[in-house]
C-alpha cells in the first residue's frame, strides 16, 4: 500500500500501518518501519500529525536487531528529505549501546544504515569513542565492501577525536589497511570504489598504507580507469623510502600502448620530482631517457613536466636545455610548444640563438592556441630586457601582433600592460619581470581540508566517489529531478533562476547556430530580479516621503487608508490609460496627450561589409499595444537577394517574430525596402547583458547574417501602467531606498504639462503633480510587458534646464534602459 502512490490510498493506510508498527511478529514491525518512510515521501504533514514519527523512534530500542535497522534506515531518509534542521534521531549513550548491539546480529545492509547512524554520532570524550570503535572494527573482515567501506568511515572520523600519537590510533591504523587492500582484489568496479576512497584517506593519513605501494602497481588488464587511480594514489605514497621502486614502475609504464596512460605516467614522473627533492636529479633523468625515445607525444609530456621541476628547482638543470631544444621541430601540442617558450624566456641569458626559436614561433603568431601566443610574448618581453640591444625589432613586433593585428583581448592587455611598462620605466620592468618567483607549489590535493572533513562523513556515498561536497551534489541532483519533473516553483524565485547569457563584444562573435534553435521551446515565464542591493542608489532624499500624503486629499487619514501591502505586479486598482488622462484632467488640469508615441531614429544594424552585400537598418516601435521591428534593407551587392527569414535569439523580454519577414522578393542590386516584422512577448526568456540586447539571424539566398542591437525599453511599457494613487505611495513607500536610483536629464526645454503629455504618448502615466519651493514634481507609473512595475519622480525647476530623474522598482536592473527611454523621449 506505502508503494500506491495515490493521496486517496493513504488516508486508508494510517490505521492498519499504526497496527503493524506495534504488531508482535517482527517481520512486521520491520516491513512497516519503511512504509513510514514511503508515507513520508507522499505526505509528510500527515506522517508527523499522525506520531509515525515518534512510533519509529521508539522501534530504535525494538528486541529484533532487523527492526532496528530498518528503523534507522526510515529516520535517515526521513530527515535527509525534511527540511528541518533539527537531526529526527537523538543520538545519545544509550541509543548508541541499542544500535551497536543490534550491529553484530542484523543483515550487511542493516548494518550499513547503522554504521551510517553511527558516523553522525559526536562522543562525548576519548574513551567512548575508543570503546565505540573497538565494537565496530569486528565490521572491517566483512566481505560487503558497503559494510567495510561504512565501518572505515565511522573509525576515520571517530580517530580524528583521539591523540593522534596514542597507541590505541597505531593499533587501529594497522587494522585499516588489510581490508583497503582486500577490496582492491575484487572486481573492477568495487576496486576503482575503493581507490577512490582510498585516494581520499591517504591525503590525511598517508602513513596508513605507506607499506602498501606495491598493491597499487598497475597491472595489464587492469581497465584504464583503474590504472589512473592508482597512479595518483602511487604518488600520493611516494616517499624517499619507495622513490627508487616508482620510478621504476612509472618508466616502465612510460612505454604502454596505451597513449593517455603514458602521458600519465610521465606527468608523475614530474610530480614525483617536485615533491620527493631527492629524486629530483633521478627523475631528470628518467625524462631525458624518455626523451630519447623520440615517441612524439612522450617527448611532449616529458617538456612540459621539465618546465615544472624548472620551476620547482631554478638554476639547477640547465645542462639539459640543448636537448630539449634539439626536440623544438617536433612539437605540435599548445601546451608543450607553451612549455618550450617558457624554458627558452626563462632562460635566454644561456640559449645563443634564444631569438632566433622564439623568432621561429613567431612566423605562425596568429595559427597559435592562444596559451603559445601568451607565453611567447612574455617569454620575448623576457629576452629584451635581457638582451636589449639586439632584439628590439623582436619585441616590437609582437607588441604590435599582440595589441594591434589580435583580437583577444587577454592577449591584448598583457601586450598593453608590457608595452607601456616598457615604453615608461625599461629599469621598472626589468624589475618586474626578474624578480624571484613565488615557489612553485604542486596541487597534489584534490581536496582542501574543510572539503576533507565534510567527506569523510559521506565515504561510501557518491559525493565522496567524485570528491564533491555532499550538500552540493545533492543539491544539484534535486534540481535536476525537478527540473526533469516539469515543476514549475522555482519560476517564482526571482530572476536569479534565469541563466546568464554570455555578453557579446562584436557582430562577428555571434553564435552561429542562430536559426538551429528549438522553436517549440516552451515560454519561460519573465521573473522580477528581486535586489537589495545600493550600487546604484544615489543617496538622495526620499521626496515622497512626509509630503506626498497631502496628494490623496486626506492628510495621513488618506494614507493609512491605502491598501496595506499592496505590491505592483498584479497592478490592483490599477487604471487604463484612457481613464486616466480624464482623471488627470480633472485634477490637475491635465489634457489627453495630443503628441505621438515616440520612435528612435533608424541605426545601421548591419552593415554591407558584414551582410555579404545586404545592409539592415532599424528601430523599434510601439503602436497599438503591437511592438514592431522596423527595418529598412537595402540590396548593395550585384545579384538580386532573394529567400528572406529572420530568428531572433532567446532575450530578456521573450521577444520573438509575431509572423515571417514579408519581403517583396527579389530585392535587387542598389534597390531599398521598408518592411516591418511584428512582434510578439511570448517566447523564451534568458537574461541578456544589457538587459535589452537582442540578437538577430538574417537569412537570405547569399548567406546568413548576424547582428545584435539593443531594443529600446520604452516599447516594453504597456498601456495599462496608470496606477491608483494610493497604491503608488504605499508602493513607494514599500520598496526599499537602495533599490532608487537617480539621474539628470539635461537641456530639457519643456515646461511639467508639456513633459506629461510627451510622456504618456509612450505610456509613462503621470499619476500626480505638485509643487514644492517653486519646483514642479511629477510621479509616473510604468509597468512593462513581464510584469515589472517603476515607479518615477521628475523634478523639474522653472529656468533650469536639467530635470532631475528619481526612479523606484524592485529590479533595479531596469534602471539604465528606462532612463534612456526617459532620455529620447524627452529630447525628441
Amino acid at each position: 500500500m506505502g508503494c500506491i502512490r495515490v493521496d486517496k490510498i493513504t488516508e486508508y493506510l494510517c490505521e492498519p500501518l499504526r497496527k503493524c508498527l506495534k504488531d508482535e511478529d517482527p517481520y512486521v514491525r520491520k516491513t512497516a518501519a519503511i512504509c513510514v518512510a514511503k508515507l513520508h515521501d507522499i505526505n509528510s504533514s500527515m506522517v508527523e500529525d499522525q506520531g509515525f514519527l515518534d512510533q519509529l523512534k521508539e522501534l530504535l530500542s525494538d528486541s529484533n536487531p532487523m527492526v532496528v535497522a530498518n528503523a534507522v534506515a526510515s529516520l535517515t531518509e526521513i530527515n535527509d528529505a525534511s527540511s528541518s534542521v533539527q537531526p529526527l534521531m537523538e543520538l545519545n549513550a544509550s541509543t548508541i549501546n541499542k544500535l551497536l548491539t543490534a550491529l553484530n546480529e542484523c543483515t550487511e545492509w542493516g548494518q550499513v544504515f547503522i554504521l551510517d547512524a553511527l558516523s553522525q554520532y559526536q562522543p562525548k570524550d576519548e574513551r567512548e569513542a575508543q570503546s565505540i570503535c573497538e565494537r565496530i572494527t569486528p565490521r572491517l573482515a566483512h566481505a560487503n565492501a558497503a559494510v567495510v567501506l561504512s565501518a572505515v568511515k565511522c573509525l576515520m572520523k571517530f580517530m580524528e577525536l583521539m591523540v593522534s600519537d596514542s597507541e590505541f590510533v597505531k593499533n587501529l591504523a594497522k587494522k585499516l589497511a588489510p581490508p583497503l587492500v582486500t577490496l582492491l582484489s575484487s572486481e573492477p568496479e568495487v576496486q576503482y570504489v575503493a581507490l577512490r576512497n582510498i585516494n581520499l584517506i591517504v591525503q590525511k593519513r598517508p602513513d596508513l598504507l605507506k607499506h602498501e605501494m606495491k598493491v597499487f602497481f598497475v597491472k595489464y588488464n587492469d581497465p584504464i580507469y583503474v590504472k589512473l587511480e592508482k597512479l595518483d594514489i602511487m604518488i600520493r605514497l611516494a616517499s624517499e623510502a619507495n622513490i627508487v621502486q616508482v620510478l621504476s614502475e612509472l618508466k616502465e609504464y612510460a612505454t604502454e600502448v596505451d597513449v593517455d596512460f603514458v602521458r600519465k605516467a610521465v606527468r608523475a614522473i614530474g610530480r614525483c620530482a617536485i615533491k620527493v627533492e631527492t629524486s629530483a636529479e633521478r627523475c631528470v633523468s628518467t625524462l631525458l631517457d624518455l626523451i630519447q625515445t623520440k615517441v612524439n607525444y612522450v617527448v611532449q609530456e616529458a617538456i612540459v613536466v621539465i618546465k615544472d621541476i624548472f620551476r620547482k628547482y631554478p638554476n639547477k638543470y640547465e645542462s639539459i636545455i640543448s636537448t630539449l631544444c634539439e626536440n623544438l621541430d617536433t612539437l605540435d601540442e599548445p601546451e608543450a610548444r607553451a612549455s618550450m617558450v617558457w624554458i627558452i624566456g626563462e632562460y635566454a641569458e644561456r640559449i645563443d640563438n634564444a631569438d632566433e626559436l622564439l623568432e621561429s614561433f613567431l612566423e605562425g603568431f596568429h595559427d597559435e592556441n592562444t596559451q603559445v601566443q601568451l607565453q611567447l610574448l612574455t617569454a620575448i618581453v623576457k629576452l629584451f630586457l635581457k638582451r636589449p640591444t639586439d632584439t628590439q625589432e623582436l619585441v616590437q613586433q609582437v607588441l604590435s601582433l599582440a595589441t594591434q593585428d589580435s583580437d583577444n583581448p587577454d592577449l591584448r592587455d598583457r601586450g598593453f600592460i608590457y608595452w607601456r611598462l616598457l615604453s615608461t620605466d625599461p629599469a621598472a620592468a626589468k624589475e618586474v619581470r626578474s624578480c624571484q618567483e613565488n615557489l612553485f607549489v604542486l596541487e597534489l590535493h584534490i581536496t582542501e581540508l574543510n572539503l576533507w572533513d565534510a567527506s569523510i562523513s559521506h565515504i561510501d556515498k557518491l559525493s565522496d566517489f567524485f570528491h564533491r561536497y555532499y550538500e552540493n551534489l545533492e543539491g544539484r541532483l534535486l534540481q535536476v529531478t525537478q527540473n526533469t519533473s516539469g515543476e514549475s516553483e522555482s519560476n517564482a524565485e526571482g530572476a536569479s533562476q534565469v541563466p546568464v547569457a554570455t555578453v557579446i563584444p562584436s557582430q562577428d562573435s555571434l553564435i552561429p547556430d542562430l536559426l538551429n534553435m528549438d522553436i517549440n521551446t516552451p515560454a519561460v515565464a519573465p521573473q522580477t530580479a528581486a535586489t537589495g542591493n545600493g550600487a546604484f542608489s544615489g543617496g538622495t532624499l526620499d521626496l515622497l516621503g512626509g509630503g506626498l500624503d497631502s496628494l490623496l486629499g486626506g492628510g495621513t487619514e488618506a494614507a493609512a487608508a491605502a491598501a496595506p501591502g499592496a505590491v505592483p505586479g498584479a497592478a490592483p486598482g490599477a487604471s487604463p490609460a484612457t481613464n486616466n488622462a480624464g482623471l488627470l484632467g480633472d485634477i490637475f488640469g491635465i489634457g489627453a496627450a495630443t503628441s505621438t508615441a515616440f520612435a528612435p531614429p533608424k541605426q545601421v544594424f548591419l552593415p554591407a561589409n558584414r551582410g555579404k552585400g545586404l545592409e539592415v537598418s532599424g528601430t523599434f516601435t510601439r503602436r497599438n499595444g503591437q511592438i514592431s521591428m522596423d527595418l529598412t534593407l537595402t540590396n548593395k551587392a550585384m545579384q538580386p537577394l532573394t529567400g528572406f527569414a529572420v530568428q531572433l535569439n532567446k532575450n530578456s523580454f521573450g521577444v520573438s517574430p509575431a509572423g515571417p519577414l514579408n519581403v517583396a522578393a527579389p530585392l535587387a542590386p542598389n534597390q531599398t525596402i521598408d518592411v516591418s516584422l511584428p512582434l510578439n512577448i511570448n517566447g523564451p526568456v534568458q537574461r541578456m547583458d544589457p538587459l535589452n540586447n537582442l540578437q538577430v539571424a538574417l537569412k537570405t539566398s547569399v548567406d546568413i547574417s548576424y547582428f545584435a542591437c539593443n531594443m529600446p525599453m520604452h516599447v516594453f511599457f504597456t498601456e495599462d501602467g496608470a496606477m491608483d494613487k494610493r497604491i503608488f505611495l504605499s508602493t513607494w513607500k514599500d520598496i526599499p531606498s537602495q533599490n532608487e536610483v537617480q539621474y539628470n536629464i539635461d537641456n530639457i526645454n519643456m515646461n511639467a504639462d508639456g513633459i506629461t503629455n510627451k510622456l504618456q504618448s509612450s505610456n509613462i502615466f503621470t499619476i500626480a503633480k505638485r509643487n514644492v519651493d517653486g519646483q514642479d514634481m511629477l510621479y509616473q507609473s510604468i509597468k512593462l510587458t513581464n510584469g515589472i512595475w517603476v515607479l518615477t519622480e521628475l523634478k523639474v525647476q522653472p529656468g533650469n534646464t536639467t530635470v532631475v530623474l528619481s526612479l523606484k522598482s524592485r529590479a533595479t536592473d531596469v534602471a539604465a534602459g528606462i532612463f534612456e527611454s526617459f532620455d529620447g523621449i524627452l529630447h525628441s
